[in-house]
């Protein structure tokens, strides 16, 4: 038996050994796979930037002035937040980042505004919601313990005060268009944007200050970032109801980040790297015009973004295609993402896999994960077959590539939110049961809130997906180049993937490469801005759990 005990010994550190060295080679190959693919893209990405931004085809003055400027500071306050003070680099990274992606959201906005929905429309829209929101609230006071009342007051008073009855009951915009006398566009989007972003800041900062009068100054702080348009934005060559749009979102988003990293009191000097950044941008700007040094001929600039197809590459743009790919993901969130939250729900937590229904509901649990992998031109067909020729809706229109495209993404939305619903522990379904909460009391303030994160995560692979299908577009007839953006959702439009589609199809070189390059850009930054949207409302929602 002495003699087995060393033998036994070393046979178990042998293994032992040849264990960790799996798990080494493991670990460094899962590393070697994640540093290519990482790499790979990263490549892609600036072979992509180097053609749309052409950035040698500027002076060396050019490049050696904005070098100092902006890319010295830069690299000498990133180094200075990594060695010394991490929290303040991820205040300053998010300093940067927030009004950027404010930017960029408002620019959808913009966009409405201008082919959609008309100042006064969108003074009498929100004030029908105020209306109606008021109405339902104050119902809910007064008769607090009559829940299906509730439910259709909720239901029923919205619409018949936005829309009202077809042929019998006008809504009530209807009747403020009646009226003598309506603010003009300047002042409807004051009275109908400005002041409803400046009243959202304040109550943000009031609900965790719990002070009135820091609520105050904080919506004093965004109507007055918003009205100074009236006075800059001639100045800077900006229209005032372009300023509104933009300045109104991008002031109040900062004034309530601003007031969180005061309040936390830690990351402060972070606030200092947007201010050095953009102060490097202008003077680097002022001084290479000063001296006359020439930048980047680049594809992708503000002509490029705001002009039409073109048969000359240097006269090309995008900007019609980028309006239909805007309004097709409206449509998109507006009816794919409600039905599957709302079908996720069902299957999770109302359909029960006992009794008759149980057969039912595992076919419906399998045909949706097969769904999922459904080839994207079958939703194509499908979109062609029901809504334009069933239901005899337009072909090429932005409601119908919605509606295909959200066909598309609904098994996605459905079973991932399944699992971010399925993450949620069961013990706080029976905390809430305990207290007396009815199901739909437990589903709507525990489960919903504590399933938000992976919900938006849900929302990231779906949207991702949307944005760059082409294939069912193709099907629906969406036209490969329209020069003139569209003025509604029934409008025929465009969309970018299709345009991008088409330019790799020119003969021209200019075309499937610098063009083309420009295009892939734009449509990146959509989806990283739409990204970046749903990654912060997920840490968000993880941050209040």
């Amino acid at each position: 038996m002495a003699s087995e005990t060393p033998s036994s010994g070393t046979w178990f550190g042998s293994a032992e050994k040849v264990g960790r060295l799996r798990g080494r080679i493991f670990k460094w190959t899962c590393l070697g796979a994640t540093v290519l693919t990482l790499a790979l893209m990263l490549v892609f990405l600036l072979y992509v930037a180097n053609d749309a931004f052409r950035p040698f085809s500027a002076d060396p003055g050019w490049l050696a002035t904005m070098g100092l400027t902006v890319v010295v500071p830069i690299a000498l306050l990133a180094g200075y937040y990594y060695r010394r003070d991490r929290s303040a680099g991820q205040v300053a990274y998010t300093a940067l980042g927030l009004p950027v992606l404010v930017a960029l959201a408002s620019g959808g906005l913009w966009l409405l505004f201008r082919h959609i929905v008309s100042p006064r429309e969108w003074f009498v829209l929100v004030v029908s919601i105020v209306v109606a929101g008021g109405l339902v609230v104050g119902h809910s006071r007064v008769r607090h313990d009559a829940v299906t009342e509730r439910l259709v007051v909720t239901v029923l008073v919205p619409l018949l005060v936005v829309v009202g009855i077809p042929t019998v009951l006008p809504g009530l915009g209807q009747f403020l268009y009646l009226l003598p006398v309506l603010p003009n566009a300047l002042f409807s989007l004051i009275l109908g944007f400005v002041l409803p972003v400046a009243a959202i800041v304040g109550w943000r900062v009031r609900a965790v200050r719990d002070a009135d009068r820091d609520g105050a100054i904080a919506a004093g702080i965004t109507v007055a970032g918003g009205l100074a348009g009236l006075g800059l934005g001639p100045l800077v060559g900006i229209h005032p109801t372009s300023w509104f749009v933009f300045a109104a979102p991008i002031v109040g988003a900062l004034v309530v980040y601003v007031e969180h990293v005061v309040r936390n009191d830690k990351g402060l000097s972070g606030l200092a790297f947007p201010v050095v950044v953009v102060a490097g941008v202008f003077a680097g700007l002022a001084v290479t015009q000063l001296l006359g040094f020439a930048g980047p001929d680049a594809w992708l600039n503000m002509d490029f973004l705001t002009s039409a197809h073109d048969t000359d590459p240097s006269e090309a743009g995008i900007y019609p295609t980028l309006v239909g790919s805007v309004l097709i993901l409206l449509v998109i969130v507006l009816s794919a993402f409600p039905v599957g939250i709302g079908a996720a729900i069902y299957l999770e937590e109302y359909a029960t896999s006992q009794g008759r229904f149980g057969t039912v509901m595992e076919l419906i649990q399998v045909n949706i994960a097969n769904l999922a992998g459904v080839p994207s031109i079958v939703y194509g067909v499908l979109g062609l077959a029901i809504f334009i020729n069933l239901i005899g809706m337009g072909r090429g229109t932005a409601v119908v590539a919605g509606f295909t495209v959200g066909l598309l993404i609904l098994p996605i939305v459905i079973i991932s939110t399944q699992e971010a619903i399925r993450a949620v522990p069961d013990s706080h379904r029976q905390a809430s049961y305990a207290m007396g909460a009815t199901k739909w009391q437990t589903v709507r303030n525990v489960v919903l809130p504590e399933s938000l994160a992976g919900i938006f995560t849900g929302t990231i692979l779906a949207l991702g997906r949307a944005i760059g299908e082409t294939a069912p577009l193709l099907m629906i007839g969406i036209p490969a180049t329209v020069r003139i953006a569209p003025d509604s959702f029934l409008s025929r439009t465009g969309a970018m993937p299709r345009q991008i589609f088409s330019w790799s199809t020119q003969i021209t070189t200019e075309f499937r490469y610098g063009v083309l390059a420009a295009g892939v850009v734009t449509l990146l930054v959509v989806l990283l801005t739409m990204n970046a949207a749903a990654i912060v409302l997920r840490n968000r929602s993880q941050q209040t759990q």
